[in-house]
């Protein structure tokens, strides 16, 4: 879809009408360093938290986790254990191992990545996340899709499909993406795509990409969570275990966790698992 200069000008006044007024320019991770720079380490970070995560949980996290780990070498040197630990509270603790280990390889690499194809080369960083670190902690004028920039991007230019491929929203980004001041357009977008969100409701549903997330309760996701976060606390036996876990998957989960390398076994002993 080629834009008019009307329908650009017009999308893009809105977009920024609305940052001027409501945009979240106090959120720690888009505060600049002493020297008016990006730590993108502290980006990284940012972004996988905020994978599938409310911004108002992040917000309480971010700041601990980089207390604990003020630099990428001090996350990639740490225990994992350790990192699940201060990943408490956020869910989705996968993200927080793929952090770690995405630490160990930059440390390895001996600088941060900074191309896409690099970027896409670290553990958990899909072109999406690639795209964020460029924009934000380079202000790059990239073109990247994720939740809030489909939201924006159906809302005004697709409202009349359901099946919108990100192919197309990605040529619409490339179209008005601002190459002057790229970090700030994609604060506007990820702000404006939370009000609308709130206001006109998931428009994610209209891609071609959307699937729908299981329902949390019950499911394995819970479990895993649930072991991870009594683990944080002490070394438990499977017996332990299942008096806080009652469910018949729980032996499963923790085969898959070990597997995984997010929970170890005591070969000696009772057994017990532990972070």
């Amino acid at each position: 879809m080629e834009l008019s200069r009307a329908d650009k000008t017009a999308f893009l006044e809105t977009l920024w009408e609305y940052y001027a007024q409501k945009g979240r320019t106090a959120l720690p991770w888009r505060l600049p360093e002493a020297d008016g720079r990006f730590n993108p380490y502290h980006i990284m970070v940012s972004e996988l938290m905020l994978q599938q995560t409310q911004v108002s949980r992040v917000i309480l996290k971010y700041q601990a986790f980089l207390e604990e780990f003020p630099a990428i070498g001090d996350l990639a040197a740490a225990d994992l254990g350790d990192v699940l630990r201060a990943w408490q509270g956020l869910g989705y603790n996968r993200r927080a191992k793929f952090l770690w280990q995405a630490a160990q390889a930059v440390r390895a690499g001996g600088s941060f990545p900074d191309t896409l194809a690099t970027l896409t080369e670290l553990p958990g960083i899909g072109t999406g996340t690639a795209g964020a670190i460029l924009a934000y902690a380079y202000n790059r004028p990239v073109a990247f899709v994720e939740t809030n920039v489909r939201t924006v991007y159906i809302h005004h230019f697709f409202q009349d499909r359901t099946d919108v491929h990100d192919r197309e929203i990605i040529d619409l980004v490339t179209q008005t993406v601002d190459r002057e001041q790229p970090r700030e357009f994609y604060w506007a977008l990820m702000d404006y795509g939370t009000h609308l969100k709130a206001t006109v409701g998931n428009l994610n549903k209209a891609s071609r990409h959307y699937a729908q997330q299981s329902a949390f309760p019950g499911s394995r996701r819970q479990i895993r969570g649930q072991v991870i976060k009594l683990l944080g606390s002490e070394r438990l036996s499977l017996a332990a275990l299942r008096q806080h876990i009652d469910d018949p998957r729980l032996e499963a989960v923790l085969g898959e966790l070990a597997d995984e390398g997010m929970i170890r076994q005591s070969r000696s002993g009772d057994g017990a698992y532990h972070l």
